[in-house]
């Protein structure tokens, strides 16, 4: 979820970490396995006069599948769900907006199963983590070339 965002105006930083679980301080293999209850996610940094929260949205939205609630495509388990994290009651209302939409558009035969939770706190996942698509080019795109997700997203968004 890194690189969709690194490639905009507008998008300051974006860190891979780790949120929502009961674990302080937890490890990729902790969350991998789901002992820590966090999922993975991105912590972004933007400008909200260049690249607004609904934009952010609509990037997010384009690079899951919304109605998986097991996982993301080859990843699987409670750690790889989907959630947008607010931190303001605006964001709350303006991500309901967002999901009930896309819900309503007709996009997906099923419902939309993306959690809409609270933001609690952010643990900056381990170095090897961040950037992983720089620092690992040929694993990550031999890995997303298998997981499904180009197709997902060209069937849903082209």
């Amino acid at each position: 979820m890194v690189k969709p965002f690194k490639e905009w105006p507008g998008i300051e930083d974006v860190v891979s970490g780790y949120m929502g679980g009961h674990v302080d301080n937890p490890t990729y293999e902790e969350v991998k396995k789901g002992d820590s209850g966090h999922v993975e996610v991105v912590e972004i940094t933007y400008d909200p006069a260049v690249f607004s929260y609904e934009r952010l949205l609509d990037v997010f939205w384009q690079q899951i599948d919304p109605t998986d609630a097991e996982g993301q495509f080859h990843d699987r388990g409670s750690s790889y769900t989907t959630a947008i994290f607010y931190s303001t009651d605006e964001q709350r209302k303006i991500a309901e907006r967002s999901k009930a939409a896309l819900g309503e558009s007709g996009l997906f035969s099923k419902p939309i199963v993306t959690a809409i939770r609270p933001a609690e706190t952010f643990y900056r996942a381990e170095e090897y983590h961040q950037d992983y698509y720089e620092k690992e080019k040929e694993h990550y795109k031999d890995n997303r070339a298998r997981s499904g997700r180009d197709e997902f997203i060209a069937a849903h968004w082209a």
